[in-house]
């Protein structure tokens, strides 16, 4: 079998670890040879010496055992090094799946929060709505009524000039009403200036038609016949002349 020496410039680099086994390896190398070479006759003095300054040899078994440590040894820490990328690469993954569904979960709850937010407000407002249309059936079913009469004018007249702010209190539109006509819708002048310049005085409070027409309140009628419509009409005259029709006390 060949026989291969070693010298320090032909050796590999080794691990702190295969230098001590290699030591170790020719330690008992050198025990060997020195065991050997012992004649029958015990010369031990020389045979040492010729062993400890002989080179340290290595057969082809040894140092293919070496290398095959030497690459079992590369081989697993280069697999251990696999895995801990492999291991960190599934925790970094599974830590980014775990934001992505933490996400997903904060977006869904604040689409729900919002679609809750919304079919709140549309109930809200459908509510209000119904409310409305409640109080406005409501405000129909109890509309007031008013006599046919003069009271009943006087009173509806009233509450018109309330709505739009015309003053006025039933004493002051009776005693001008009864004053002018008598309570009387249909009366008519036919015979002061009025009625000589073609625009006679008509009605319960004996207004003329271009004077009707000025001061008409929307909402009534557009006759001067008509007793509602005549009475808020001169009324409102009267308040933008006098500052109510409680002022007036004589034609006017």
């Amino acid at each position: 079998m060949p026989k291969y020496t070693f010298t320090r410039a032909h050796r590999p680099a080794l691990t702190k670890r295969h230098k001590i086994a290699v030591a170790g390896v020719a330690t008992l190398g050198a025990a060997a040879v020195a065991f050997s070479a012992v004649p029958g006759n015990a010369e031990t003095t020389t045979s040492e010496a010729a062993v400890s300054s002989a080179p340290v040899k290595y057969s082809s078994e040894q140092l293919k055992s070496l290398q095959s440590d030497v690459s079992e040894q590369l081989a697993a820490k280069s697999l251990q090094g696999q895995a801990a990328k492999a291991k960190a690469a599934a925790e970094a993954k599974a830590k980014a799946a775990a934001a992505a569904k933490k996400k997903a979960a904060a977006a869904a709850a604040a689409k729900k929060k919002a679609a809750a937010k919304k079919k709140a407000e549309k109930a809200r407002k459908a509510k209000a709505a119904s409310r409305s249309a409640h109080r406005a059936k409501l405000k129909a079913a109890v509309r007031k009524s008013y006599a046919n009469n003069l009271d009943g004018w006087i009173k509806e007249s009233l509450d018109i000039m309330k709505a739009k702010g015309i003053p006025g209190t039933y004493n002051g539109l009776y005693r001008n009403i009864m004053r002018e006509s008598s309570g009387n819708p249909n009366a008519i002048n036919n015979w002061d200036i009025n009625a000589i310049n073609g625009v006679p005085s008509i009605g319960l409070l004996q207004i003329i038609k271009p004077t009707f027409n000025a001061y008409h309140v929307p909402g009534t009628a557009w006759s001067q016949y008509d007793p509602v419509a005549n009475i808020t009409a001169s009324a409102n005259y009267a308040f933008h002349r006098y500052g109510s029709i409680d002022n007036v006390n004589s034609a006017y």
